[in-house]
C-alpha cells in the first residue's frame, strides 16, 4: 500500500518519466473516463477486485499511464465524483464484497484533485456478481482463469494437497529406511532432541502429518516407501543427468523415493561433479568446491517443497559443463517473480509438508533459503544463482564461475554486520562495471533505483564504496577493502573496456574521463583513439567545446 506521501513523490518523478514505468505489483495509475460515468466506475470496481485477488494495493486514477511530463500526465478526476458512491459501488458490485478506501490528493494540474483507492487484501477470489474477474500479476491484471482460481486455492490454503488424507495404514506405507533418513538429516541442522526422540508415530503426529490416525500425503512424501509413492504421487519422481551437450548425457539416475532419501542421493551424485579448489593462507587451508554446497542443498529443498504435485513430473538436476540447473514442476504463485523472489513475502504451495519441515529445521518460514543460495555464490566472487519461470515450472541456475580467493578473504575480514544480500548483489554489480551510475548498478543486480541508492549510501558508511560526480553524472566505485587495482595498473583491454562505458552513458571531454579513470592524457587519448579506431568511439566538437561519444551500433559496423 502506498501512502499520500509516496504518491506525491511519485507524480514528481513523471516530469522526466511515464507512469508506466512506475506502475509495480501494488501501485497502478488509471485516466478518468470523462466521456462515461458508468464505464469510469465499471473501471473503479475492476481495479478494485484485480488488487484485491493480487494482495491488495494502491490505485491513483486521474493519471494518464503513457503520457511524459507531469502538466501532461496529471488530468485529475471531475470535482463533482463523489468518492462515497464509488465505495458503494464497489461494495454492491464484488462478490464477496470488497470494502476500499479512497483518499483525496490535491495537485496543481488538470481538475485539481487526483484520487486514491487503497484495496486490502482479502480473501481471495474476487468476482463481480456475474462471477468475471482479475487478478493483479506484476504491473497487468489478467483474467481470472480456472488455473489462476487453483492458485489462488493454493495460496490462501484452501487446497493443500499435500494436507489431504490418504487411505494406507502406517505399516505398509512408511518406511524405516527413510524415516531414520528424515531423522538423520534434522539432527544436522540442530532440530530440537525431544522431537527426535519421540517413537515414529509421535513424531509424525508432532509434526502434523499423522493426523487422528490418518497419514497425509506429506506424511508419505517425507518417510513413504516406494510403493506407496508411487501409488499416492503417480507422477512423482527425480531425476539426475550429468550431461555431455544439450542433448547427450554421460550418467542418468531416476527414482522414486522420499525427500529426505531424495536429497541425500542427489547430493551424493553431485559431489563427484562438484570439484574442491583449496586455497592456502597462512597456517590454514581452506576448501572450496565450485558450487557451494548449502546452495544446492537450499535449491533442492526449495524444488522438493514448492513442486506442485498434481504435475506429472520430476524433480530434476541436470550437470553442465558450465553450469547446473535444478528444476520442479509447478509455477511462481502469490505474485512471486524472479525479479522479486528476494524480498517476496514467502509462500508455500504445499503448508502442510513445509511446516512439517520447519519443525525439523530443515527449511524456514522467513524466505531465508533464496537469500542463501545467494550469499553463498556472492560471497565467493561468483555469478549469482539465475532463477526462471518456464510454463509451469521453476529453473534455477548455478554458473560455474571462478573462486575470487582475495575477495572472499576481504568479505571475511569484514566487521560486523555482514553483508546484506542487497548489498553484496550491489558489490557484484561493481566488480563488474568498475565506474557505474545508479540505473546501470539497479539494471545488472535487479533492485529499484530507489534501494540502490539506499545501499550505496550504506556501503560508503563502511568505506566500501564511494562516489565521484555530482547530480545525475554520480558515479560509484567500490572502494576499501573491495577496491580493484587503479586503472593506471591494469591492461589496455580493461582500461578501454572501463572508457567505453563511461562513454556509453553520455558525452564527455578528455578531461572528465581523466578525472574518472586516473589515466593521464596521453593514456586516455591513446585508449579512446584506439576505440574510434575499432569503430565503437567518436570525437565531435573542437577545443574545449570537444566531446566523446560511444559510437551508436550501425556507426560501429560502418
Amino acid at each position: 500500500m502506498r501512502s499520500r506521501r509516496d504518491i506525491e513523490a511519485l507524480l514528481a518523478e513523471l516530469e522526466h518519466g511515464i507512469a508506466d514505468d512506475l506502475e509495480e505489483q501494488d501501485l497502478d495509475f488509471k485516466q478518468w473516463n470523462t466521456q462515461s460515468r458508468d464505464k469510469a466506475v465499471k473501471k473503479v470496481v475492476e481495479m478494485a477486485i484485480c488488487m484485491a485477488n493480487g494482495g491488495g494495493g494502491s490505485v491513483v486514477f486521474g493519471v494518464a499511464d503513457r503520457v511524459s511530463g507531469r502538466e501532461n500526465a496529471v488530468l485529475g478526476v471531475p470535482p463533482e465524483v463523489d468518492v462515497n458512491v464509488l465505495k458503494r459501488a464497489v461494495y454492491d458490485q464484488t462478490d464477496p464484497h470488497i470494502t476500499p478506501v479512497f483518499e483525496e490528493l490535491h495537485v496543481p494540474e488538470g481538475t485539481g484533485r487526483v484520487l486514491i483507492m487503497q484495496v486490502y487484501p482479502g480473501m481471495p477470489p474476487h468476482t463481480d456478481t456475474r462471477g468475471g474477474g482479475t487478478i493483479r500479476i506484476g504491473k497487468d491484471c489478467q483474467p481470472l482463469t480456472g488455473t489462476l482460481r487453483r492458485k489462488i486455492g493454493v495460496e490462501t490454503g484452501e487446497t493443500d494437497y499435500t494436507a489431504e488424507n490418504v487411505s494406507v495404514t502406517f505399516q505398509d506405507a512408511i518406511s524405516s529406511v527413510a524415516l531414520e533418513s528424515l531423522r538423520q538429516m534434522a539432527k544436522e541442522q540442530d532440530a530440537p532432541g525431544d522431537l527426535l526422540r519421540m517413537d515414529d508415530r509421535k513424531l509424525l503426529e508432532a509434526l502434523g502429518v499423522l493426523r487422528k490416525g490418518k497419514l497425509t500425503r506429506a506424511a508419505i512424501l517425507l518417510c513413504g516407501n516406494e510403493a506407496t509413492l508411487r501409488e499416492v504421487f503417480p507422477g512423482f519422481y527425480w531425476l539426475f543427468l550429468a550431461m555431455r551437450s544439450d542433448t547427450h548425457y554421460d550418467n542418468r539416475e531416476d527414482r522414486v523415493s522420499a525427500i529426505p532419501s531424495a536429497i541425500a542421493r542427489l547430493e551424493e551424485l553431485s559431489r563427484a561433479y562438484n570439484p574442491i579448489s583449496t586455497v592456502e593462507r597462512g597456517m590454514y587451508h581452506f576448501e572450496y568446491r565450485d558450487y557451494p554446497e548449502i546452495a544446492l542443498r537450499e535449491a533442492l529443498m526449495n524444488a522438493f517443497c514448492h513442486a506442485d504435485y498434481r504435475l506429472h513430473g520430476p524433480v530434476m538436476v541436470k550437470w553442465y559443463a558450465d553450469k547446473v540447473e535444478i528444476s520442479n514442476g509447478g509455477g511462481f504463485i502469490a505474485g512471486i517473480r524472479p525479479d522479486n523472489i528476494l524480498h517476496h513475502p514467502p509462500a508455500a504451495r504445499n503448508p502442510c509438508l513445509v511446516e512439517a519441515l520447519t519443525r525439523l529445521r530443515l527449511v524456514n518460514r522467513s524466505n531465508l533459503g533464496v537469500a542463501r543460495m545467494f550469499d553463498a555464490f556472492l560471497v565467493e566472487g561468483k555469478h549469482p544463482p539465475l532463477i526462471r519461470e518456464v510454463g509451469e515450472s521453476i529453473t534455477v541456475t548455478f554458473l560455474r564461475s571462478s573462486l575470487d580467493a582475495a575477495f572472499r578473504h576481504s568479505i571475511a575480514q569484514l566487521d560486523d554486520p555482514p553483508l546484506t544480500t542487497d548489498q553484496l548483489l550491489v558489490v557484484h554489480a561493481l566488480r563488474q562495471h568498475p565506474l557505474a551510475d545508479c540505473d546501470t548498478i539497479a539494471w545488472e543486480s535487479q533492485l529499484s533505483k530507489r534501494r540502490v541508492e539506499e545501499v550505496l549510501k550504506a556501503l560508503a558508511k563502511r568505506h566500501l564504496a564511494s562516489v565521484t560526480g555530482k547530480g545525475e553524472g554520480q558515479l560509484w566505485r567500490l572502494a576499501g577493502a573491495f577496491q580493484s587495482a587503479p586503472l593506471t595498473e591494469q591492461d589496455p583491454e580493461t582500461q578501454r573496456e572501463t572508457l567505453l562505458e563511461l562513454l556509453q552513458q553520455g558525452p564527455s571531454s578528455i578531461s572528465q574521463l581523466m578525472e574518472l579513470t586516473g589515466l593521464n592524457r596521453s593514456a586516455a587519448k591513446r585508449q579512446l583513439n584506439e576505440l574510434r579506431q575499432q569503430g565503437l568511439a567518436h570525437l565531435e566538437g573542437k577545443g574545449p567545446a570537444a566531446r566523446w561519444h560511444a559510437s551508436e551500433p550501425e556507426l560501429a559496423r560502418n
